[in-house]
Order: C-alpha cells, then sequence, then structure tokens
C-alpha cells in the first residue's frame, strides 16, 4: 500500500511539473526568436551557398527583429556542416542551409552517410533555383546540343570535358550523357576556378557550369553558351535554348538550396519561419540580388521544398548509380 501511494505520489509530481512547464514552453514558442539564430551554411565563405545564406540572414533580421547569424562549417561537399547542424537541438535556434550538394547528391555518393534528409529534417522552404549551363570554347565548331551529339556518337570517347567531382555540373554532365546515349571523356578538377581556365585556355573544350559563374565569359565572347539546364530558359540567357528545348524533354539539372531545420522543431516554430522566409522572398532586396545573377525564387513553403528535395535526392542517386560515380 505505503508503495503504491508512493508511485501515486510520484507520477502526481511529473504530472504537475509537465503541466507547469507547458504554458513557459508555449509561451517560448510564441515569443520566437527571442535571442539570436544562427544559420549554418556547410561551406566556405564567398561562394553562391554562402551569398544565399547572407542574402537571407539579413531579411529574417529585418522580418523577424533577432540577429540571424550565418555560421560557415565547410568541409567533404557540405556533408559535414549538415551532419553538425541536424544533431544540435532542435528549438528553432539553428537553421540548417540544405541543397543539392549535401541533401540530394551526397546520398547517392555515401551510402554510409549519417543523416537521412528525407526523415531528419523539417524541410521549411527553398531559396535558389539556378541552372547550369554548357559552354564550348569558341574555337570549337559546336553551335548547338545537336552538334556536340552528333559529333560525340560519331567519335565515342574522343570529345572531352572538364568537371568537379560530385558538383552540379558533373551531375549534369551525366544525365546529359545519359540522356543523350554518348560516351566522352571527363577530365577531372579540384576546383572550378582552374577548370575554368582551362576551358578559356581551349585546353578542354567544354563543360557544365552555374549559369552566373558563365555569364561576363559568355557576354565578353570568350565562351559560347549552348544550352542552360533548365526547363524554361534562363532570363540572362534569353538567347539560350534549354537542353530541352533542344530535343531531350524533361530534361533538368539545377543548382538549389533552402532552409530546413532539424526534425521534432515545434511546429509553431516552423510555421513563423516558413512565413517569415517567404516574406523575405519577396524583397526587393533579395529579387534584385536573384535576377542580376540569372538565379529565380522558386515556389516558397514546407511541402513544395520537401517534395523537391525528394525527387532531387531519387534523381541523383539513380544517375550516380547508372554512371559507377565512386566517393572521393
Amino acid at each position: 500500500m505505503i508503495r503504491r501511494k508512493l508511485i501515486g505520489l510520484s507520477a502526481l509530481a511529473t504530472m504537475t511539473a509537465l503541466a507547469a512547464a507547458l504554458p513557459m514552453l508555449a509561451q517560448a514558442q510564441s515569443d520566437y526568436p527571442n535571442k539570436p539564430v544562427k544559420i549554418i551554411v556547410p561551406f566556405p565563405p564567398g561562394g553562391t551557398s554562402d551569398v544565399m545564406g547572407r542574402m537571407l540572414a539579413d531579411e529574417l533580421t529585418k522580418i523577424l527583429k533577432q540577429p540571424f547569424v550565418v555560421e560557415n562549417i565547410g568541409g567533404a561537399g557540405g556533408v559535414i556542416g549538415t551532419d553538425r547542424a541536424v544533431k544540435l537541438p532542435a528549438d528553432g535556434y539553428t537553421l540548417i542551409q540544405t541543397g543539392v550538394g549535401q541533401n540530394a547528391v551526397a546520398h547517392g555518393l555515401e551510402p554510409g552517410i549519417k543523416y537521412n534528409s528525407l526523415t531528419d529534417f523539417v524541410h521549411i522552404s527553398q531559396v535558389h533555383s539556378g541552372p547550369n549551363v554548357l559552354v564550348v570554347h569558341p574555337s570549337t565548331p559546336y553551335k548547338s546540343v545537336k552538334d556536340v551529339v552528333a559529333y560525340a556518337k560519331a567519335n565515342p570517347g574522343k570529345l572531352d570535358y572538364g568537371y568537379t567531382h560530385a558538383a552540379s555540373g558533373h551531375m549534369a554532365m551525366e544525365l546529359f550523357k545519359q540522356t543523350t546515349g554518348i560516351f566522352m571523356t571527363g577530365i577531372p578538377y579540384r576546383g572550378g576556378g582552374p577548370m575554368m581556365t582551362d576551358v578559356l585556355g581551349g585546353t578542354i573544350p567544354m563543360m557544365f557550369i552555374n549559369q552566373d559563374v558563365a555569364l561576363p565569359h559568355v557576354k565578353a565572347g570568350k565562351l559560347r553558351a549552348l544550352a542552360v539546364t533548365s526547363t524554361q530558359r534562363n532570363p540572362l540567357y534569353p538567347d539560350v535554348p534549354t537542353i530541352a528545348e533542344s530535343g531531350y524533354k524533361g530534361f533538368e539539372a539545377l543548382s538549389w538550396s533552402g532552409m530546413s531545420v532539424a526534425k521534432g522543431t515545434p511546429q509553431p516554430i516552423v510555421d513563423k519561419l516558413e512565413a517569415a522566409i517567404s516574406q523575405a522572398m519577396q524583397s526587393d532586396a533579395i529579387k534584385q540580388r536573384m535576377g542580376s545573377t540569372g538565379f529565380v525564387i522558386p515556389q516558397q513553403g514546407v511541402k513544395p521544398y520537401t517534395a523537391f528535395v525528394k525527387s532531387e535526392l531519387d534523381t541523383w542517386t539513380r544517375v550516380i548509380k547508372t554512371a559507377g560515380i565512386k566517393p572521393q
């Protein structure tokens, strides 16, 4: 009897403590954010991912009246920073920049990756989307995708291209080869800078690369743009057809990023972040920045971004498996 009473008292104490904590928890969620929020960008400063993270941080700071501060944790193509971020408390005070490399391509390359991009995150909203562009040196005879495919089919393995391992341009090229049924020889580079130098110098004839990186060289006549990898033409390349237009319906290979939080983040906080990011993406500052670099503001919200991440993960896992690409 005494033991039953003790158990009853213990349960009552637990319930009382829980009842007391619930209003405080609700208050903390309704007051969110009441301290600075960290955005972990899993790449070094200066690149497209970092620019997108800081651009959004500035707008969220204005909207939610607390500092949103970027922390760069680079390494392993975004995997190291993402893994660290998703293990932090799911309280809304750590936002995770998700993207094509660390949340889609990585799952095809690294079977033992420690996080699951479909189950360990709440994907709040996509931030940017932009195509790769197929560029060739102007001295080459190729004026269209049709020209490239025709030469590659007539001369298997004799047409070279540059790539950086597992980057969006590399994935675009693998999908292009698989879609068109051609075989070309890839020349690996450790970074986009050396690869661009060699394409500009005519050492290698072609590559896929982000449209914002290629644009100044295309405008200067130092590169010829043959096609973009979005399903619609890019506003900064209005005269350049899509690969889909060039005879390969449905072809798409994008560079993209978004904002996510760890699974378990309270729903009121998720809802607040979803609304704030949607509002931020409609700001004049972000519209101007995105438009000037050829990036597109995607559909906003949890549902479309979650579905998009799954679609991208499935696509690139399949492409990587077909191509037999291994981690470096």
